[in-house]
């Protein structure tokens, strides 16, 4: 191979291999397997010539997005449809029940309708009963992401695709006691590289690497297509280097080419990009520090800095609800600015108690929320709780990106740098730094905000941090009217 896996289960050549058998089944459905698939069916299909069976009960395969898993598994379930002698049973899943059929019916069934096997199998397509079934008994089916799947049925093969969207093990534990009377079985497990939700898939993916380094394999093939992280010696790869596409992507120069990979590279958020191309877990991915550079940042650090007059709240919330952030700002004793993380916790129930506190001891200025974001949920009960809240408007967002940026950043021109002072100070907290290594823009008109959608932080402490800079801007010196927003009445 060309592109060997970054970690895998090297082949046993005492040990026979039903591999081939694989290779010629995707000829026959005109898909001949690529180099790297061919290894994982030669090593997968070993036989063990003690006991007649597969050496390996399970198969865990993960590798960049478009690489050909899906040929590949199609292949080996109809070998093991049409190559075991008994009838089989076998069992597609992704990521959801209405997602397998989807591919099941659009790729499974399609490819193999247009095949000399036509005549070997007839579709059943009646809901929830889904199945190709051969002339031998064997049947190919689907099922959902249930605790109760392949309930009561032996089960030969398993497939778990797309396992980045499991969150627990449930789907494993209900095909395994399918499998244990089983002479055969085998569990597949594939996936791209997951997020922090993807907890089933990286207990298998941290698994193998240990395997791997240990070259304990036991009854787990581990295979792993990836670029190296930042935790891997040298640092991690260049995402725009072509070379580090050529050392990951094994279907590169096969069925991708590189104008392709890009020309995804250019059109992707860089984080979505590591991810699917990449095959890197988050953790795995350096901070970019795209926006705000990290020297910039860091050099407005002061430990000691903090608000001596009127402050401005803002809360934000993260797009998935996870975790929520409530952060502070207002004027220093010398009149630079200060802002602040003074909350960040998981989940979100505990936000507008939380606030209704912080309002009631500090008599804030100006309680902003985007309520055209995440954090708009947050509206009812604050303003149950009587609370006055601010609501900027889309253009007031990109004004209060654009203003924290030209606080902490020098003008592009060299002679307006050189009379430029930044007017921001912070306490180097790891929360806004952790979101300011991450983050993005997105345009919003002919400006822009800071971008939600595809990053891999929480950027909630940073949102909040920004607009709560704003509020002081805004309403930091004026009269409030009571039962009214504050009012631009500067002093």
């Amino acid at each position: 191979m060309a592109c060997p896996p970054r970690y895998g289960t090297p082949r046993n050549p005492d040990r026979p291999t039903l591999g081939g058998r694989v290779a010629e089944i995707a000829e026959i459905l005109g898909t001949p397997l690529m180099p790297w698939q061919r290894h994982v069916a030669d090593v997968s299909l070993e036989v063990n010539p003690d006991t007649g069976h597969l050496a390996y009960r399970e198969v865990r395969l993960t590798v960049p997005r478009q690489s050909g898993k899906t040929t590949l598994t199609l292949s080996t379930m109809v070998h093991r449809a049409l190559g075991f002698g008994t009838r089989q049973n076998i069992i597609y899943t992704a990521q959801t029940r209405g997602a397998a059929r989807k591919k099941w019916e659009d790729e499974h069934v399609a490819a193999l309708e247009g095949t000399a096997l036509r005549k070997l199998f007839n579709v059943r397509k009646q809901l929830g009963q889904e199945a190709i079934r051969w002339r031998n008994g064997s049947k190919h089916g689907i099922e959902s992401n249930t605790e109760k799947a392949a309930h009561g049925e032996t089960l030969d093969l398993g497939v778990i695709d797309e396992a980045f969207a499991h969150e627990d093990a449930r789907l494993e534990q209900a095909f395994k006691p399918a499998m244990i009377t089983r002479p055969a079985p085998q569990l597949w497990v594939l996936s791209t590289a997951g997020t922090a939700k993807s907890t089933y898939l990286r207990g298998k993916v941290d698994d193998g690497r240990e395997r791997a380094r240990l070259a304990a394999w036991g009854s787990v093939a581990y295979f792993e297509w990836s670029a190296p992280g930042v935790s891997d010696p040298g640092g991690a790869a260049d995402p725009h280097d072509p070379a580090t596409w050529w050392a990951c992507m094994p279907a590169l120069g096969h069925t991708i080419t590189e104008e392709a990979i890009r020309a995804e590279l250019e059109s992707m958020d860089l984080s979505e990009f590591r991810r699917a191309y990449l095959n890197q877990w988050p953790d795995d991915a350096p901070p970019e520090w795209l926006v705000i550079t990290r020297a910039a940042w860091e050099g407005l650090e002061d430990p000691d800095s903090g608000v001596t007059g009127p402050l401005a709240l803002c809360a934000d919330v993260t797009p998935d609800r996870s975790a929520g952030s409530i952060a502070v700002a207002g004027l220093r004793r010398d009149g630079l600015a200060h802002v602040e993380v003074i909350d960040a916790r998981p989940g979100t129930g505990w936000m507008v108690p939380r606030l209704v506190e912080l309002v009631e001891r500090w008599k804030p200025c100006a309680l902003v929320v985007d309520v055209a974001g995440p954090a708009g949920s947050l509206l009812a009960g604050l303003e149950k709780a009587g609370l006055e809240v601010v609501k900027p408007s889309a253009r007031e967002v990109a004004q209060a990106c654009g203003a924290l940026y030209d606080m902490v950043m020098p003008p592009p021109d060299p002679v307006a740098a050189a009379d430029w002072v930044p007017t921001l100070r912070h306490l180097g907290q790891p929360e806004l730094a952790a979101a300011l290594a991450g983050a993005q823009k997105r345009p919003l008109g002919d400006a822009w905000a800071w971008a939600r959608k595809g990053l891999s932080v929480d950027i909630s402490p940073l949102v909040a941090g920004t607009l709560a800079v704003w509020g002081h801007a805004k309403f930091g010196h004026v009269v409030k009217v009571k039962g009214s927003r504050p009012k631009a009445a500067y002093l």
